[in-house]
């Protein structure tokens, strides 16, 4: 499949990741200011303070993890849709919001999309440190 196809089809899969769901805490991995992660969490962080109209700072994690996708869903696939059939690695976010725990999806390039509870799928068996 060319570069630009991929590419289209995971922004594609990324444009339907969108709603609210509760989980409980798993491991965080620790952020520093300006590491990929940090830039997910504030990707993330932003994304849901647009959403819920509260404010950023009020956004706790929950849960950071470097996971590793089974495919170019990231872990929320949508009905009827085609995706890389490759490992992605990413990052998984869950932000207190509200009286809420919202699910975030991202992959290591960093493209982030909050996917509903019911969508929402564990990444691979094994981890990234």
């Amino acid at each position: 499949m060319p570069p630009f196809r991929a590419c289209l089809l995971l922004a594609l899969s990324l444009a339907g990741c969108a709603a609210a769901g509760t989980e409980t805490p798993m491991t965080t991995t620790p952020s520093t200011p300006g590491t990929p992660h940090a830039r997910v969490v504030e990707a993330a962080r932003a994304d849901a303070a647009r959403r819920s109209g509260l404010p950023a700072a009020q956004l706790q994690v929950v849960t950071l993890e470097s996971v590793t996708w089974r495919d170019g869903s990231l872990g929320c696939p949508r009905p009827d849709m085609a995706y890389t059939q490759a490992l992605v690695p990413g990052y998984r976010v869950r932000l207190q919001v509200g009286s809420e725990v919202w699910d975030y999806h991202a992959s290591e390039r960093g493209a982030v999309a909050l996917c509903p509870a019911g969508r929402s799928q564990e990444p691979g068996p094994s981890g990234r440190d």
